[in-house]
């Protein structure tokens, strides 16, 4: 992550009433594929590190007795909370807010644990010992991503969609500056102008990716599959869920994306946030006078890694 950068409680916050509006859902055969995987009895716990508002872990929460989501962001915790009783499943479901650096924080063993698009905001090699020390013998750590490495091509006819072995360290959960490849072709609505709203951002908050009330020039790490290995996991085992799915998008979507983003939170933009806000809009205005874009669902990377018996 680099030695200027510290992790601070504003990374996340007023991110959270945006985030399952503006954050693209995962592809949509991962929780079945996730099943195949782990093969719960319904009777297994499972913890959700770094949880937000709980996509995964209320994903999940058919498959175990129990649901455990940690997230240091009260909001994130407040979102999952709401969405769980929303589900009728809050009691199977327990929230906590607290840092993953925090754990075991009394919270017994776990026949699974997922990170997703997490892991790198954490101090990693003291995260992955704990949940290893966290999980039961034979149980399962899965690290979840969107793929970042999709082109046109490959996720418009399927590429990718075998299971296999993998290192893991090809590309970083959510690292980057905050742009992606997105599939965009034969849709019926333009694009989103993800190139233009970046640079938007910049004008505002300038060149240099915002994180909490620090910095991040380089992005955030990858090399996770090292991180673990040293941890003890022995794996991992890669499977790609393929995505690829038309996607319409309104504008308040993708407004409520940027500011589901912590390099774009709505704190960072103190008093010029509503201007920000209004320039953005402007600019989708131009992009598409209709206010509907076209977008294609990711693909998700699944790396399964296991705690075996010594």
């Amino acid at each position: 992550m680099g030695p200027s950068w510290e992790w601070d409680d504003s990374l996340f916050a007023g991110t959270a009433r945006y985030y399952r509006r503006g954050r693209l859902p995962y592809a949509p055969g991962l929780a079945g594929t996730l099943a195949e995987l782990l093969k719960p009895d319904g009777r297994g716990r499972l913890i959700d590190v770094g949880c937000g508002p709980g996509v995964i872990a209320l994903s999940l929460a058919h498959l175990f007795s129990e649901i455990v989501g940690v997230d240091p962001d009260r909001g994130m915790v407040a979102e999952a909370t709401r969405e769980a009783a929303e589900r009728g499943v809050a009691g199977k479901a327990r929230w906590v807010q607290a840092r993953a650096e925090d754990l075991p924080a009394g919270l017994g063993t776990f026949d699974v644990a997922t990170f997703a698009q997490s892991f790198h905001w954490m101090d990693r090699d003291l995260v992955a010992v704990t949940i290893k020390g966290m999980l039961k013998t034979g149980g399962v750590l899965a690290h979840i991503s969107d793929l970042k490495t999709e082109t046109e091509t490959g996720a418009g006819k399927g590429a990718g969609t075998g299971t296999g072995t993998g290192t893991g360290t090809g590309t970083a959960t959510g690292a980057g500056t905050g742009t992606e490849t997105r599939i965009v072709g034969g849709l019926p609505h333009p694009v989103a102008p993800c190139s233009a709203i970046d640079g938007l951002v910049k004008e505002y908050l300038g060149p240099v990716r915002r994180a909490g009330r620090g910095v991040l020039p380089h992005g955030t790490p990858g090399g996770e599959a090292a991180v673990l290995t040293r941890a003890g996991f022995s794996g991992p085992q890669r499977h790609v869920v393929p995505g690829g799915q038309p996607l319409e998008r309104a504008a308040d979507d993708l407004v409520a994306g940027v500011f589901s983003m912590s390099f774009s939170a709505p704190h960072l933009f103190g008093t010029r946030r509503d201007a920000f806000e209004t320039d953005l809009r402007q600019l989708l205005r131009e992009a598409s006078p209709s206010g509907l874009f076209s977008e294609r669902q990711p693909s998700a990377e699944i790396f399964i890694w296991r705690n075996d018996p010594c």
